[in-house]
């Protein structure tokens, strides 16, 4: 078996002479499920997850996510296409490739009579990790959980449970980590903390795929995103990228004194007055500055007291494509504002 190292100086495979520019790599992946009624879950899926990334796989329900992601855990057969995973072809090296990968799956799955330590070392066992080399003290401090070592499962919270989660995944110190729908149905606050975790995890050189369903929190984590909609990957950027694909923002000024109606002037800005104290102008970025719009209000003699600009988010990208607008269709995204 190869052996993966990952360490947080960087990632390293042996034998293998230099690392490899993705951490996962999918071409030409369909999944078709039999029955009466045979369903195409993927289709044709081309993905590249770049080494060292924090990446964010997102789409509705039924789009075809656990579908991927149980391909790569090798919990179900793909139909056709090919997979490698830290270079590791699925089909010739289904056992490196398992060595290679991590998944926390949604659900909780521990055993509540076991301690943490006494579950990771079982993992460890079930991945062939020797006795010498497992280091369950060091993955448990590295998710806070050290202190409760010893504690049995069942008396840890739903978020040091997520933890144990994480820490199971990673007792074969595997160079990539899947983590699907980790923070389902967990509050804010040990929202943050698995996400403080995550964060430490890809610093030291992890590869993290994330799939979710909090928008806010794949935009604010993840450094690319790929969007899956009806089996197909409808769009696969750097988040930056994909936030500009909308060329819509807003500028909302709340005037000093009533206005009657929208001035002359500003018509040409989309302007809108949608209270007698609050002027709204819609603009492309691309097509038009801001400050020629700060200009143009300062122009008409308006007093303004404050001014609040508000931009297209992930959300609005993600209704956009999967609503079914074309990728690259610019003017027809440019048609759906930010949310107010």
């Amino acid at each position: 078996m190869t052996t993966i190292v990952n360490t947080s100086a960087g990632l390293s495979s042996t034998p293998a002479a230099g690392l490899p520019s993705n951490a996962v790599s999918v071409r030409g992946l369909d999944k078709v499920y039999g029955g009466k009624t045979p369903k195409h879950a993927l289709v044709a899926v081309d993905l590249d997850i770049p080494r060292g990334s924090l990446f964010g796989l997102l789409g509705p329900n039924g789009a075809g996510k656990s579908t991927l992601i149980n391909i790569l855990a090798q919990l179900v057969n793909k139909t056709a296409g090919t997979v490698r995973i830290w270079d590791l072809d699925l089909d010739r090296q289904p056992r490196d490739a398992a060595a290679a990968i991590g998944v926390v799956p949604q659900e909780l799955n521990v055993d509540p009579f076991f301690t943490p330590r006494e579950l990771l070392d079982l993992q460890a066992g079930l991945f062939g990790v020797p006795k010498r080399e497992r280091r369950t003290l060091d993955i448990l401090a590295t998710v806070g959980l050290a202190d409760k070592a010893e504690a049995y499962a069942r008396t840890l919270s739903g978020g040091m449970k997520r933890r144990l989660m994480v820490a199971k995944a990673m007792v074969h110190n595997p160079p990539v980590l899947v983590l699907d729908e980790p923070t389902a149905g967990v509050d804010i606050e040990l929202r943050q903390q698995l996400w403080a975790h995550v964060r430490a995890l890809n610093a030291a050189g992890t590869t993290v795929l994330l799939t979710t369903h909090y928008l806010e929190e794949a935009e604010e984590l993840c450094d690319r995103i790929a969007i899956i909609n009806h089996g197909k990957v409808i769009a696969c950027d750097t988040t930056a990228a994909l936030l500009q694909r909308l060329d819509n923002k807003e500028l909302v000024f709340i005037l000093a004194g009533d206005l009657a109606a929208v001035p002359e002037s500003l018509r040409r800005y989309g302007a809108e007055l949608p209270s007698p104290r609050r002027l709204v102008l819609r603009y492309a970025p691309s097509r038009v500055s801001a400050g020629e719009i700060l200009a143009a209000v300062q122009a008409s003699g308006l007093q303004v007291a404050d001014m609040t600009t508000l931009e297209a988010d992930l959300e609005d990208v993600f209704l956009q494509l999967t609503r079914g607008a074309h990728v690259g269709e610019g003017a027809a995204a440019g048609a759906s504002g930010p949310k107010r």
